[in-house]
């Protein structure tokens, strides 16, 4: 039987020991600057990456939805840290905790907010093993329907297409070499866990060339989202598919779109229709769009 949170509370506050329950090594956190969670406080998206030893790098999830992506996904967690109310729902709603060695801290909310640099309202966080892309062969042998991603710098957009992508019906993503990290820590967030879910893969150099030559050879219609004059309207685009038609929708940067050697290489070109004055949408709008018209309108 778990026992509620105010004894775990109490126990930790009168002793400060480590409790265990079914396996699990359960630990009262008092200070940010306790060493049990630096990777939580301490560690820069760099050195969570870890270059030198990328069989080491690290993630740190939000939510207990995206903590139950993770563990259904087969993300190796290396800890987890939760608000000492939320401890007892934990362990009744992730009970594959108990299989494992995962330790578990907790913290009262103060604690908390003060590990996390913000105000946390969701109280669950863990740290994990990054997960390893996809290779470009794999990803294209699992997916008809994927969208590839050029250059976009803000992890927030990233995060947020993926979540659309996996709403609408896309199968994979493909990241272009200098796109930002889908595995940064607000992405994941703003993907509400949805990058642990989706199969994706980062494309080698050069740029853009190998790529989508690649997807031509796999038989995918490459079809880039755009504003130039030269550009169809998307339902128009999307109407000349053949129902079982594999579909890459290509999608630039936040601030210059798509450069013109992917355009130039691209079987055609989509553009979303908008009311007067309006010269573009975000991003993470327009793929979201994008979805809908190209894949979830021909499921």
């Amino acid at each position: 039987m778990v026992p509620k949170a105010w004894e775990l509370r109490e126990t930790a506050i009168h002793s400060m020991s480590t409790t265990r329950i079914r396996n699990i090594a359960i630990t009262c956190i008092r200070t940010a600057s306790d060493p049990q969670i630096t990777p939580y406080v301490e560690l820069s998206g760099k050195q969570l990456k870890n270059r030198l030893n990328p069989k080491d790098a690290l993630v740190i999830l939000e939510s207990l939805n995206v903590l139950r992506f993770a563990l259904e996904s087969g993300v190796k967690l290396v800890s987890v840290l939760v608000d000492a109310r939320h401890l007892e729902r934990l362990l009744e709603q992730l009970p594959q905790l108990g299989e494992g060695d995962t330790p578990i801290y907790y913290a009262q909310r103060e604690v908390l907010s003060a590990i996390a640099g913000i105000d946390v309202t969701r109280g669950y966080l863990a740290c994990a093993k990054r997960p390893h892309p996809l290779g470009m062969d794999e990803l294209l042998s699992l997916a008809r329907r994927i969208v590839v991603l050029e250059g976009l710098t803000d992890v927030s957009n990233v995060g947020a297409i993926f979540r659309s992508c996996v709403a609408l019906g896309a199968d994979g993503i493909v990241l272009s070499p200098e796109c930002a990290d889908p595995l940064n820590r607000r992405a994941i967030r703003v993907s509400m866990g949805t990058v642990l879910r989706l199969p994706w893969t980062r494309a080698e150099r050069p740029w853009p060339k190998s790529s989508l030559a690649v997807l031509r050879e796999r038989g995918f219609r490459t079809v880039a989202l755009t504003l130039g004059e030269d550009a169809s309207p998307i339902d128009a685009v999307a109407g000349e598919l053949g129902a079982d038609e594999r579909v890459a929708l290509v999608l630039g940067s936040e601030g210059w779109g798509l450069s013109r050697a992917v355009l130039d290489a691209c079987d055609s070109k989509a553009t979303i229709t908008m009311a007067e004055g309006i010269d573009s949408l975000n991003v993470a709008t327009a793929s979201a769009l994008a979805c809908w018209e190209f894949f979830a309108k021909r499921r």
